[in-house]
């Protein structure tokens, strides 16, 4: 009897996002990914969401893509329809934060939680008051709290096969994310223009002001290009022509899962090595964690040596979806005191 799994998503956007929605990507490569092994898989999620498992919705469309959805209700509505169908379940597996954790002593099914990094140090206390109860997974090793206690790191994994590798060497530097101030689209900018090429910006508004103040000005169409927000079809493309992808960010990263998709396309990432850029990038083969703005310009014309395939390698051998649901299957077994290796 094949283990019976409720994955919860979040509900900003769907599962798998249309186009940002990092958590919600992550959700849906794990979720089919444990369909393919054999699993009874549940998925909570939008109603909008695609899966071959089970998919329950009670909120129809995303509360950031449909403004006549109130996100607390929304989060409220979808979050307590699975702790009370729990019995239906050996194993809640939430990708939805710290607010499930509270559901989580009012029930018999064990609870693991995926912690897809901390908002803020304020949400700590609610993991700690469920520390000793619950199961707790970290998405790497500096993302990882020294309050907690954890039952594994498992790094993210991508289908790789929907991003096909690029030998072509690159044409223009790329940033490709949220744009905001802890991201670095504006020191992209500046590392662009004094390494005199070309930058194209990929990703959705996140901070307005930011936007209008520090990228728009230098936005002409051709040496800094803006393309929005781009979706699963164009993201190879773009991915793959880039010389370098520029991960400039002035936080603690928890993962940065641009960052493998580029180098999967065979595209090299230049990061401040904040958080777990050390984890990802193999500095000097996959790409070049530099301290400042100096420095990453100095990496622009070292990049262009690197040999792409070694990221592409690289990718297959530590960041697989194959990889991350193996992972997850053996943690969820060890939770439920399973000894064998294989479903029955």
């Amino acid at each position: 009897m094949s283990i019976r799994v409720a994955v919860l998503s979040p509900i900003s956007w769907r599962t798998p996002p249309r186009h940002y929605g990092p958590w919600e990507a992550v959700v849906n490569l794990l979720s089919e990914g444990l369909v393919q092994r054999g699993l009874d898989v549940t998925l909570f999620a939008t109603g909008d969401s695609q899966t071959n498992g089970k998919l329950v919705a009670v909120c129809p469309h995303p509360y950031s893509e449909d403004p006549s959805v109130n996100p607390k209700v929304a989060e409220c509505l979808h979050i307590s329809e699975v702790f009370e169908r729990s019995a239906e379940f050996d194993l809640i597996h939430n990708h939805f934060d710290f607010l499930p954790l509270t559901y989580s002593r009012l029930i018999d099914t064990p609870v693991m939680t995926t912690i897809h990094g901390f908002s803020s140090p304020s949400i700590i206390p609610v993991y700690k008051k469920y520390n000793a109860h619950g199961h707790y997974v970290a998405i790497s090793e500096a993302d990882k709290s020294p309050e907690l206690d954890y039952v594994a790191t498992i790094h993210h994994g991508i289908d790789i096969a929907q991003f096909p590798f690029s030998d072509a060497g690159g044409e223009y530097l790329l940033f490709f994310g949220r744009i905001h101030p802890e991201k670095g689209a504006h020191e992209a900018i500046q590392v662009a223009q004094r390494a005199g090429k070309k930058l194209v910006i990929a990703g959705i508004v996140q901070d307005r002001e930011y936007f209008e103040t520090q990228v728009e000005p230098h936005l002409d169409g051709d040496r800094v290009k803006y393309l929005g927000a781009i979706g699963p079809a164009q993201r190879p493309d773009v991915l793959g022509r880039a010389l370098a992808l520029l991960h400039l960010i002035s936080f603690d990263e928890p993962f940065g899962l641009s960052m493998v998709e580029a180098m999967a396309c065979g595209t090299p990432v230049i990061a401040f090595g904040r958080g777990s850029i050390p984890e990802v990038i193999v500095d000097g083969e996959t790409g070049y964690i530099v301290e400042n703005i100096e420095h990453a310009v100095q990496a622009v014309t070292a990049v262009q040596s690197l040999d792409r395939s070694a990221c592409r390698v690289d990718v297959e051998q530590r960041f697989s979806q194959t990889r991350m649901v193996n992972d997850y299957v053996h943690v969820y077994r060890d939770i439920l005191g399973m000894e064998t290796s294989h479903e029955q």
